[in-house]
C-alpha cells in the first residue's frame, strides 16, 4: 500500500518552498492594487474596428499615462459597432475630455458609451469589507468543522488542521499574484477577491471530504495506528479528489486562454487556488492531524533542547 503520509515533512517542505518567494514578496512589494481598491475609472467605448485593444490602450496611455486594461465586449455590432471597457486611474473631468478628444481623433465616429469613477474613500471600505470576509469565513469553517467532527477524538484539531491548509492556499495565491505583479504589474481587483473566497470554500471542502472519511475509519479500524487510520483514508479519497479537481482545472483553463482580459486574472486565481487546495487537503491538512496526534512539534523541540546544552557543554 502507498504510503503517503510517511512522507509528509517531503510535502511541507515542498509547501515551503513555494510560499516562502511569494511570501517574501507580499512583504517587501505587497500587491498591485487595482483600481477597485486604490479608486479609478471605467470607460465604455464604442468604436467602429474591430481588434482595436492595444491601440485603445495606447491612445488612453498617452493622454494619462496609466491604464488597467482595456478589453473588447463580445457584441452582435462588429466590426462596425465594438464595444472596449478601459480602466484607468481616476481621470478628472478635464483629463477625461482629453481622453475622448484622443480616442475620437483616431476613431472617427467614437463614442463614450458610460464612465464610472471608483473614489479612494469606496475602495478603502472594500478593502476593509475584503479582510473581514476572509477573517469571517475562517472562523464559521473552525467553528463547523470542529462541530460537525465532535464525536471524533479531539475535534478542534480537525478544525485547526482544515485552517491552516486554507491559509495555505491563501498564500500561494497572494504571493504568485504578489510576484506577477512586480514582473508583469498585474493588479488585483474585486473580482480577484470573489475568487479567494471561492477557493477557501473549495479547499475546505476537499478537506472535509478526507477529514469524513478518517472519521469512519476512526470507528472502524479500532486496533491500526492513526497514522495508518489516516493514511488508508487518504488512498481511498484520492482518485475521487483529483478527478473532481482535474475536470474544474480543465474547464478553468479553457476559460483562462480563451477568455477576454476582463476576467483572465480572475480565472487564474481560480485556476491556481484550486490546484494548491487540491494539494494541501491531501498532502498537508490530514498529515498535521497526523504530526499533531503523534506530537511530534513537542518532541522535536524537546529533542533540540537537549541537544543544545550539550553543545554548549
Amino acid at each position: 500500500m502507498l504510503n503517503i503520509v510517511g512522507k509528509r515533512y517531503w510535502y511541507f517542505a515542498l509547501s515551503l518552498v513555494i510560499i516562502i518567494p511569494g511570501t517574501i514578496s507580499l512583504v517587501t512589494a505587497g500587491l498591485r492594487l487595482g483600481i477597485d481598491f486604490t479608486g479609478g475609472t471605467e470607460i465604455t467605448f464604442r468604436l467602429p474596428q474591430t481588434s482595436q485593444s492595444a491601440q485603445l490602450d495606447s491612445a488612453i496611455r498617452s493622454v494619462t499615462g496609466n491604464v488597467n486594461f482595456v478589453t473588447p465586449l463580445i457584441t452582435s455590432g462588429c466590426p462596425t459597432d465594438c464595444r472596449y471597457i478601459a480602466r484607468t486611474k481616476t481621470l478628472p473631468r478635464a483629463e477625461y475630455l482629453k481622453v475622448l478628444a484622443a480616442v475620437r481623433s483616431s476613431w472617427p465616429g467614437s463614442q463614450a458609451l458610460s464612465q464610472q469613477t471608483t473614489s479612494a474613500t469606496i475602495a478603502s471600505q472594500l478593502t476593509q469589507q475584503a479582510i473581514i470576509a476572509v477573517a469571517a469565513a475562517a472562523v464559521a469553517i473552525l467553528l463547523y468543522i470542529s462541530f460537525a467532527f465532535r464525536n471524533a477524538p479531539s475535534p478542534a484539531r480537525f478544525g485547526v488542521a482544515a485552517i491552516i491548509a486554507m491559509l495555505h492556499d491563501v498564500l500561494v495565491v497572494l504571493g504568485i499574484f504578489s510576484i506577477l505583479g512586480v514582473l508583469f504589474k498585474v493588479e488585483i481587483d474585486a473580482p480577484f477577491m470573489t475568487a479567494m473566497l471561492t477557493i477557501i470554500g473549495f479547499s475546505v471542502h476537499d478537506t472535509i471530504v478526507i477529514f469524513d472519511r478518517i472519521r469512519e475509519n476512526l470507528g472502524r479500524r479500532t486496533s491500526e495506528p492513526f497514522e495508518a487510520i489516516v493514511n488508508h483514508s487518504i488512498l481511498q479519497s484520492f482518485v475521487r479528489s483529483i478527478n473532481t479537481s482535474f475536470t474544474v482545472v480543465l474547464t478553468l483553463l479553457a476559460v483562462f486562454l480563451f477568455t477576454g482580459e476582463a476576467i483572465r486574472y480572475f480565472v487564474l486565481a481560480m485556476l491556481i487556488g484550486i490546484i494548491s487546495g487540491t494539494y494541501s487537503s491531501i498532502f498537508n491538512a490530514s498529515q498535521i492531524l497526523v504530526v499533531w496526534h503523534n506530537h511530534e512539534i513537542s518532541r522535536f523541540l524537546r529533542r533540540s533542547g537537549e541537544v543544545s546544552p550539550a553543545k554548549a557543554g
